[in-house]
Parts: C-alpha cells; sequence; structure tokens
C-alpha cells in the first residue's frame, strides 16, 4: 500500500508530464481550414482568410456545453463586440463534431462568434494545445495572431474569464501598436 506522500508524488509527476509546450509570442501560427458554425449555421473556417480582415482570437477549449466552456463561450459572446470594433476575429476551436458545434454555436456563443470543429485534433496538435496525455481533448489556451500570422500572444490556464480579459488587453495593445504582454 503506497503512503500519501508517495501519492502526493506520482499525482505530481503526471501532472507535469501533462504539461506541454504553448506557442510563443513571435512563433507563426500554423494555417488551417475547417469545419465551424455561426449562429447555428456550418461555413468553412479559413485562417488565412480572417487573418486578411484583421486580428484573430483563436480560443481552445475541452468539450462544448460544460460548466467551463459554457462560460468562456458567455464571455467571449458579451466581449466579441468589442473584439470586432478593434478589427478581430473571435474563433473558438475543440474536437467537438460539427454537429454539437452547430448547437453550441447559438446557445452557448449566442451567435456571436464561430467555433471550429476539429475532430481528428489536426488543429489542435498544430498549436500545441492538447490537453495532457488526452490526444483528442483541447487545453484551455488562447492566442492573439496578428494580420501578419504571427502569435503575438499566448495564455494558458484554467480560468475562462481570465483568457477573455487578457486576450482583450492583448488585442487593444495591438491596435495600439505597442507590444503584447508576454505569454502565461
Amino acid at each position: 500500500m503506497r503512503t500519501l506522500p508517495a501519492l502526493a508524488a506520482a499525482a505530481l509527476v503526471t501532472l507535469a508530464g501533462a504539461a506541454h509546450a504553448v506557442l510563443k509570442p513571435g512563433d507563426p501560427a500554423p494555417a488551417f481550414s475547417t469545419q465551424a458554425a455561426l449562429a447555428g449555421k456550418p461555413f468553412a473556417f479559413d485562417l488565412k482568410a480572417a487573418l486578411a480582415r484583421g486580428p484573430v482570437v483563436l480560443y481552445f477549449f475541452p468539450k462544448a456545453f460544460t460548466s467551463g466552456c459554457t462560460v468562456e463561450a458567455h464571455a467571449f459572446a458579451e466581449k466579441t463586440p468589442e473584439f470586432a470594433a478593434l478589427g478581430a476575429t473571435v474563433v473558438g476551436v475543440s474536437n467537438d463534431d460539427i454537429d454539437t458545434q452547430l448547437r453550441f454555436s447559438s446557445e452557448a456563443c449566442r451567435d456571436k462568434f464561430a467555433v471550429a470543429s476539429d475532430p481528428k485534433a489536426e488543429v489542435i496538435s498544430a498549436y500545441d494545445a492538447r490537453f495532457g496525455g488526452l490526444f483528442k481533448t483541447a487545453s484551455r489556451i488562447s492566442y492573439v495572431i496578428d494580420r501578419s500570422g504571427r502569435i503575438v500572444y499566448a495564455h494558458e490556464g484554467s480560468d475562462p474569464l481570465v483568457h477573455v480579459a487578457e486576450t482583450f488587453k492583448a488585442v487593444q495593445a495591438l491596435k495600439a501598436g505597442a507590444p503584447a504582454a508576454a505569454a502565461r
């Protein structure tokens, strides 16, 4: 039988192994196209096309309709008009299928921004956004990508409201011509 300190040490090793590298400011943002949903309607999302219109807030979330992901979607929905006023597009990505994203885009995203379907976790992998050992599940990671296709801000953390607030600050700094804060 293991002792409590041995179990705690094993848990820490497991958690440490679950950590991964997040793309850093200055890194090129991997280009991608995938099925997405906006206001309950499917469309083809293409990062390059979105960047032609302005910066992109690309956020990864673990699972549609879970409590934290719904809170985050509601917060991004409330802030989307302010992101849009700065010329930024918001898009969320998870490994949920497109049928789930169609519902999530209306119910949780309140028809305000798109959510992309990445069932094979190809985009999740390209952005180093996998959640630990769960190959297809995304971690909660947000990126701000400038029009040139470079990451200018990255944030990884469990608090969904912090993602919205921090990415908004990064977009404001980008609009003002100031460097965004370092990745966290």
